[in-house]
């Protein structure tokens, strides 16, 4: 294949996009040996995403009602600046 068709982004892309392949199988292989060797009555079953590097976990999206936004800033109008005049 020749590179000089592609940007530098699209041959990071391709690069990445290998490497995400090469380890989703690489993983699933890896998942399925620790399975099979685990002991089902101390240990729970492992994942591929446990052994991908390339995998992420969600990050739990924290709720926030409108009252609590409020609370975390100050009020503008009792604002003191650090002079001691107010700020206006």
């Amino acid at each position: 294949m020749n590179p000089d068709e592609f940007t530098l982004r699209e041959l990071v892309r391709m690069a990445e996009g290998r490497g995400r392949l090469d380890w989703g199988r690489t993983s699933c292989l890896m998942a399925l040996v620790a399975n099979i060797l685990r002991d089902p009555k101390k240990t729970k079953a492992v994942k591929p995403g446990d052994f991908n590097p390339y995998f992420q976990k969600q990050k739990p999206v924290m709720r926030v009602t409108m009252a609590q936004l409020k609370g975390m800033f100050p009020d503008a109008k009792r604002m003191v600046m650090s002079d001691g005049g107010s700020k206006r």
